[in-house]
């Protein structure tokens, strides 16, 4: 991993870690926003979501289904590389939860992708207009197309046909080492598997494996927040998509803030970020995302929530223009087997 990408974001974010996990506040301190980057090459590595640290009582489950529409346009050329990422990803993932022993869960995830041309290009060029935002030069090109290639000497991708199929499915193990009234500190490894259709940039076409530090906890003050964190490690296969210039050890991590505005209703304020997954000059695929959320959670009835959220790439071209994503979950920590 190149020096470069572990840059004052991954130091940044360490010290925040550090310092919530001292100001959080144990218990089930619900669950932060569900967000990956759908780009589509940093999607294909198995960077996993930020979720609780609190861990699902013995013999209970939880589930949850994750939707997500994401907006891309990046056209980038150097010397000796182009890239044109232009189209739309749509995305679900079922996701379920097992409690295998106190401070012990299981987690699967299990996703379908369909790449497009899409429908949502007039309706963000629009919005850029009504802002007067730079649209990247979006509204200068053939609206609704799908055309994602790279182009170097040595590797190239190109998808212009739409696709769709299981992406690559992931399973993790966290185990909660340390709680106390205030806070909740847990490890979890995983890895995903090579599950999905390289050619269709639907997976990799090589299994990936993290290991990360994740905390939770509800804040010591007098306002009604709570606070989660993660900061991990990847290491990912070397995939023929990606070629040579792929980067196969990535730093991740991710902070959330949960604000209780109401008795059933929250607002989420929250920050994710990872390192290039390409040693490249281009900085849609050589500079560390960081992407930016707002959302809200309406818990609707008992056990079930329903999430709304949008990200943003806050460095810019390093993640989709915009990703709507939408989540419902049902369980807390106690449905039983029968």
């Amino acid at each position: 991993m190149s020096n470069r990408h572990l840059s004052k974001p991954l130091i940044g974010l360490g010290f925040a870690c550090i310092g919530f996990s001292h100001i959080a506040g144990a218990g089930d301190f619900g669950e932060p926003l569900y967000v990956k980057n759908l780009s589509p090459v940093a999607g294909l590595l198995g960077l996993p979501s930020q979720r609780q640290a609190n861990t699902q009582a013995p013999g209970s489950y939880s589930v949850a289904l994750h939707s997500s529409i994401a907006s891309h346009y990046v056209a980038e050329t150097t010397s000796t590389e182009q890239l044109n990422l232009d189209g739309e990803t749509v995305r679900f993932a079922l996701e379920v939860r097992y409690g295998l022993a106190e401070n012990w869960d299981l987690q699967l995830e299990v996703p379908w992708l369909k790449h497009s041309g899409g429908n949502l290009d007039s309706a963000i060029d629009n919005w850029h207009d009504l802002w007067g935002m730079s649209d990247s030069g979006r509204s200068r090109v053939e609206h609704d197309i799908l055309d994602f290639h790279y182009y170097d000497p040595a590797d190239r991708f190109l998808l212009e046909d739409d696709a769709s199929g299981i992406g690559d499915i992931s399973l993790s193990l966290s185990h909660a080492f340390f709680r106390d009234d205030n806070s909740v500190l847990s490890v979890v490894t995983g890895y995903k598997f090579a599950t999905g259709g390289e050619d269709e940039l639907l997976g990799s076409g090589e299994d990936d494996f993290f290991l990360a530090l994740r905390f939770s906890g509800a804040h010591l003050g007098n306002l009604p927040l709570s606070w989660h964190g993660q900061l991990g490690y990847l290491y990912a296969g070397s995939s023929d998509v990606l070629g040579a210039r792929q980067e196969n050890n990535l730093w991740f991590g991710g902070l959330s803030m949960d604000w209780a505005v109401a008795q059933r209703f929250s607002l989420f304020a929250q920050l994710d970020m990872h390192a290039a997954p390409l040693n490249s000059e281009l900085t849609a695929l050589g500079d560390e995302a960081i992407l930016g959320s707002l959302g809200g959670r309406w818990r609707f009835a008992e056990n079930w929530a329903l999430d709304f959220s949008f990200i943003e790439d806050l460095q810019v071209e390093t993640g989709p223009d915009i990703t709507f994503q939408a989540s419902v979950r049902y369980g807390g920590g106690n449905q039983r087997i029968k």
